[in-house]
């Protein structure tokens, strides 16, 4: 059973950021505007407290709530996001949390055993809510594509890095 002390500090923060990524790479995929980019930070708000009443949520998924749970941890998260992620543009952005979510796979795989698949299928829903979260297109939200081409595209670049289906 992997938890935080399975990991390194700095692999710690790659994890604990880990759906905050999920969930950013469907946004810069598709900018939502004001609204659907608000809808999509409070989808990916709600699959981590939707996961924490989980009985089914892995030991590593459940380090990682309560840790986000934390003034501390939270800190650890945003702060791994801005080091990584400042001063870019959001072309670059997404290549990097790309680039991060593939490290994390690789170090979940390396050192959470079992729990791996799980932890990275969830990324990938986090992905997923959050593409669902706000319709793309039509007039003061009626109409338009619940998920469009480029959110499915960054949803399986989240897959990809992820090495999951």
């Amino acid at each position: 059973m992997a938890d935080k002390s399975s990991f390194s500090a700095d692999e710690w923060k790659a994890i604990l950021s880990s759906p905050m990524l999920a969930g950013m790479a469907v946004t810069l995929g598709e900018p939502s505007g004001l609204w659907g980019t608000m809808k999509e930070s409070m989808a990916s708000a709600r699959a981590l407290l939707e996961t924490r009443s989980d009985p089914a949520a892995s030991n590593l998924i459940k380090a990682i709530l309560a840790d986000i749970e934390t003034s501390e941890g939270r800190t650890i998260a945003k702060e791994g996001l801005k080091s990584d992620l400042t001063g870019k543009s959001a072309a670059e952005i997404k290549q990097q949390i790309i680039a991060k979510l593939a490290r994390v796979g690789e170090i979940v795989d390396a050192k959470a055993g079992a729990e791996a698949a799980g932890f990275k299928a969830w990324l990938k829903q986090v992905a997923e809510k959050v593409a669902e979260a706000a319709s793309e297109g039509g007039f003061l939200g009626f109409g338009g594509v619940k998920v469009t081409d480029a959110e499915k595209a960054s949803i399986a670049d989240v897959a990809k890095a992820l090495k999951v289906a």
